[in-house]
C-alpha cells in the first residue's frame, strides 16, 4: 500500500519514530538480472515470539548487519556459541553466491596495479561501493564483513587524494579483507606498506632530513595516535619524530612518473635515516635499513596502550558507546595474551557477560541501517546511484570520509541523519528506489502474518503503542523501518 511522504512522516512522528556518487549504466544493466530478483528462494521463516530481544537476536544484531529471514532458525540449530565460532572461521563458510557476483566488479580483481589506471577513478569508487553493499547484504560471512567495515574506518584512506584514486581497491582487498580476522601486527604492517596508505598519509614523501629540513611525520603521527597506541597512549612528539625517521625511504611508483609498475612500493636506502633511534624508551640500533619498520611495529603493536586502545574500540563497536571497564579489561587481556590475534580477542569479547547483556543499546550508523533494511526484507539491489545517493545524504558513503580517523562509531554524530532515514524507509517500502526491490507481499506470508513480520523487524513482539501506530500508518513496512526499535541493535 502506498502512502504520501507527508502522511507517513506525520504518523511516524506521532508514533515516536527515532529522532553523490554517479553510477555507471552499463554496469547497472549487467547486474540487474543478478541482483534485483525479489523473493528468490524466500521460504517460511521463524519470527521472534518474546517480548524482549532474545540472546539469539542480540548476537545476530551485533555480529552481522542484521538478521535476514531464516537466520533465527540457523542460529537456533547450531547454538549461539556454535554460530559465533563459525563466524570466526569465515574460510569454512560457503559464500559462493556472493563471491560469484562480486566477480562482476572486474576492476576490483585487477592485477598488477598499473592496470587500474585504465579505469576512470569515479568508476573505481562506484565498483568498490557496490561491492561493499553487495557483500554486506548477502554474504554468509557476516562477521567478516562487520570487521572489514571496522578496520576500514580504523585504517581510513580517502581515495580522492592523488594516486589513491586507483590504488585503494588493492588496499581493500590485500590489506583490510585479507587480515580482517587475522593478526593485528600483520594487518598494521600491510597497511604501513600499502601503496594507497603511502599516498594518503604522505609516507612516500618521507625522506632523511637534510639541512634545516625534517622528515615527513604525517603517517608516523597517525600510526601512533589512531592505528596503535591511541591519542592518550603515552607517546610524545619526540616519539613521533623518531618513528618518522625510522620510516624514511619508502617510495611508491607514481602515475605521473611512469605508466610502468605504477603503485610498486620500494625501499630506497639512500633516502633513509639509518642512525640510532629511541622509541617509547626502547633503543633501535643504527644500520637496520628497511628493518627499522619491523622494529617500530614490534614496539608499538606489543605496547600495552595499543591493547587498551583496540580493546576500547572493539567494545565500543560490539557493546556500547561507553564500553564497561570490565569488558575492556577482558578484551585487552585476550589481545595481549594472544599476541594480537583478532579472532581470539573477539572470542573473549563475545564470551563476556557485558556483551551478552548489552541488548538494544546502540544506534545503527546509516550504512548499517540501509544494509539491515535490505537484509530484513530479503531485498535485492544493484547498489547503484539511487541507494548510494541516500548514503551520501546520510553522511555515510563508503570510502568517502576525508580524515584519517574514519567514520565515527558513536551515535551522536549521526543524529542529524534521522529525517533522511525516514525518507529512505518510505521510498524503500514504496519500492520507488531504482534498482532496489523486495518481496513486499510474500514477506508477511512467509513470516506467518503481519504481527509475526513486525516481530521479525523489531527483534521482539511489538508493544501495544507500536501496534496502534502501525495500524494507523497507512504503510506499516515503512514505519517499522523508521521506528526506534529498528534503528537500534
Amino acid at each position: 500500500m502506498s502512502t504520501s511522504r507527508r502522511r507517513f512522516l506525520q504518523v511516524a512522528s506521532a508514533g515516536g519514530a527515532i529522532a553523490g556518487v554517479a553510477g555507471f549504466s552499463a554496469l547497472s544493466k549487467a547486474l540487474a538480472p543478478l541482483l534485483t530478483g525479489p523473493g528468490d528462494g524466500l521460504a517460511p521463516f521463524q519470527a521472534p515470539t518474546g517480548e524482549a530481544i532474545s540472546q539469539e537476536i542480540h548476537v545476530l544484531n551485533r555480529l552481522s548487519f542484521g538478521p535476514r529471514p531464516g537466520d533465527l532458525e540457523k542460529i537456533r540449530k547450531i547454538g549461539i556459541r556454535g554460530w559465533i565460532d563459525r563466524q570466526l572461521r569465515p574460510e569454512e563458510i560457503d559464500d559462493n553466491w556472493t563471491e560469484a557476483r562480486t566477480r562482476h566488479f572486474e576492476a576490483l580483481h585487477v592485477w598488477p596495479l598499473g592496470e587500474l589506471l585504465e579505469y576512470n577513478a569515479g568508476e573505481l569508487l562506484d565498483q568498490m561501493t557496490r561491492d561493499k553493499i553487495l557483500r554486506a547484504t548477502h554474504s554468509n560471512r557476516q562477521l567478516q564483513e562487520v570487521m572489514v567495515d571496522f578496520w576500514t574506518d580504523h585504517f581510513n584512506i580517502d581515495p580522492s587524494k592523488g594516486d589513491s584514486k586507483w590504488l585503494k581497491p588493492a588496499d581493500d582487498r590485500t590489506v583490510i579483507r585479507r587480515h580482517a580476522l587475522g593478526n593485528f601486527r600483520d594487518l598494521t604492517a600491510a597497511s604501513a606498506k600499502s601503496p594507497s596508505m603511502l599516498w594518503y598519509l604522505d609516507g612516500r614523501l618521507n625522506r632523511r632530513a637534510s639541512g634545516a629540513g625534517k622528515p615527513n611525520e604525517n603517517y608516523a603521527r597517525e600510526l601512533l595516535e589512531l592505528h596503535t597506541l591511541g591519542v592518550n597512549g603515552g607517546y610524545t612528539q619526540r616519539d613521533v619524530m623518531e618513528v618518522a625517521r625510522c620510516l624514511t625511504g619508502w617510495t611508491v611508483r607514481a602515475r605521473k612518473d611512469s605508466r610502468f609498475a605504477v603503485g610498486k612500493v620500494a625501499f630506497k636506502a639512500s633516502l633513509h635515516d639509518d642512525g640510532p633511534k629511541t622509541l617509547l624508551g626502547e633503543s633501535i640500533p643504527a644500520g637496520l635499513g628497511a628493518a627499522d619498520l619491523d622494529r617500530v611495529l614490534d614496539i608499538v603493536c606489543k605496547h600495552p596502550s595499543t591493547a587498551r586502545h583496540l580493546a576500547e574500540k572493539l567494545c565500543r563497536r560490539f557493546i556500547s558507546d561507553e564500553p564497561p571497564e570490565t569488558a575492556v579489561a577482558i578484551t585487552e587481556k585476550a589481545f595481549t595474551d594472544s599476541g594480537g590475534d583478532i579472532r581470539k580477542t573477539l572470542s573473549a569479547l563475545f564470551s563476556s557477560g557485558e556483551f551478552l547483556g548489552s541488548r538494544g543499546t546502540k544506534v545503527k550508523r546509516p550504512f548499517h541501517f540501509v544494509i539491515s533494511t535490505l537484509r530484513a526484507t530479503a531485498g535485492r539491489t544493484d547498489a547503484g546511484p539511487a541507494i548510494q545517493d541516500y548514503l551520501v545524504r546520510m553522511g555515510h558513503a563508503p570510502f568517502q570520509y576525508p580524515t584519517p580517523d574514519g567514520y565515527p562509531e558513536e551515535a551522536q554524530p549521526w543524529m542529524a541523519t534521522l529525517l533522511w532515514r525516514w525518507k529512505f524507509a518510505l521510498d524503500f517500502a514504496n519500492r520507488s528506489l531504482k534498482g532496489t526491490r523486495y518481496p513486499q507481499e510474500k514477506l508477511a506470508e512467509m513470516a506467518g502474518g503481519n504481527d509475526a513480520l513486525a516481530a521479525h523487524f523489531l527483534g521482539r513482539l511489538p508493544t501495544a503503542l507500536e501496534t496502534r501506530a502501525l495500524a494507523g500508518s497507512g504503510n506499516p513496512t515503512a514505519l517499522l523501518l523508521a521506528c526506534p526499535a529498528f534503528q537500534i541493535f
